[in-house]
């Protein structure tokens, strides 16, 4: 992977300067739409061009920060989906439509597809950051619409982990001003099919996966993820999270490199100093290749946390 650089560049806005814990409500999310009822109604129809952002709400923690965060880099179409409400900021509220869904998150993905051919998709979690090549300049209408000159439908993401420095102050290792991340200690394996490699596939590591892998079962650990695409008939994502079309699944197209990006998640962090049979195992997450995020693409480039392809 690249070489870290210790000086800081023009940064995207953080998704917000303060923590925003959201609490939950007392009632139940009657008053939202399920996902089968959404995607059947005029409200659905009636969403703006442009690409449908899914987050999958799995815990009241930077909910409101992924929010702001997708809606600065230019998703106009914010679905929320969430088995259990919270409250969110007020200023969040007008960027997102809740959904009540408790699917699992590919059963979840496969009812947009199915819903919406020719349109492209996101997906992530709360205290999930997308970043993209030039982020901070280019908007993810612009990313789709170079994704689509390549010939591509379809653009590879790297989960980059990020935990705060101080478990001590923050127990959960969410902090939006203290985040850092792993700065080396990334690897690529060839995938396989019934013992044959697939064509520009990877199976790819690191991270707090990595360094604590003994907490995660083996397909688990795995932190590639096909974040964003376009919608068609007949494509299904798996319980692998994997898409049923080979061709969305690889990392670059056949004549050169491709753009790939990167989703900045708390989840890993957030898992281990939440799940009893980890979190008294683990006092820090830092190491010697810890290193402070600055919240802007050159860094995760110059990492080689993600490919800028013939993007420039």
């Amino acid at each position: 992977m690249g070489m870290f650089a210790d000086h800081l560049y023009c940064v995207l806005p953080r998704p917000s300067q303060t923590v925003f814990i959201c609490n939950k409500k007392d009632r139940s999310l009657s008053q939202a739409p399920s996902l089968e009822s959404f995607l059947k109604s005029s409200d659905f129809t009636d969403l703006a061009q442009g690409p449908i952002a899914l987050i999958v709400v799995e815990d009241d923690i930077g909910v409101g920060a992924c929010i702001r965060h997708h809606a600065r880099l230019g998703f106009k179409n914010i679905l929320l989906l969430e088995a259990t409400e919270y409250d969110l900021p007020a200023d969040c509220q007008a960027l997102c439509r809740r959904i009540d869904c408790d699917l699992p998150v590919n059963q979840a993905v496969n009812s947009v597809i199915d819903a919406s051919p020719g349109r492209w998709i996101y997906y992530c979690y709360n205290a999930e950051f997308l970043h993209f090549p030039f982020c901070e300049d280019r908007n993810i209408q612009e990313l789709i619409t170079f994704i689509q000159e390549e010939r591509r439908a379809a653009c590879l993401s790297y989960v980059v982990d990020l935990y705060c420095d101080d478990l001590n102050v923050n127990p959960l290792g969410y902090s939006l001003e203290a985040a850092h991340l792993d700065s080396s200690g990334y690897y690529a394996t060839p995938r396989r099919s019934n013992g044959d490699f697939l064509d520009r596939q990877l199976n790819v590591y690191g991270g707090l996966k990595w360094r604590f892998e003994e907490h995660f079962s083996e397909p688990k650990r795995r932190i590639d993820r096909i974040c964003l695409f376009e919608a068609k008939k007949g494509l299904k994502m798996g319980v692998d999270l994997l898409l049923n079309d080979p061709e969305y699944n690889t990392y670059e197209c056949p004549w050169h490199n491709s753009t790939t990006v990167a989703v900045c998640s708390f989840r890993t962090a957030k898992y281990l100093k939440s799940n009893a049979g980890s979190t008294f195992e683990i006092e820090s997450f830092n190491w010697p290749k810890t290193r402070k995020f600055h919240w802007n693409s050159q860094q995760l480039m110059d990492l080689g946390l993600m490919e800028p392809g013939q993007w420039f």
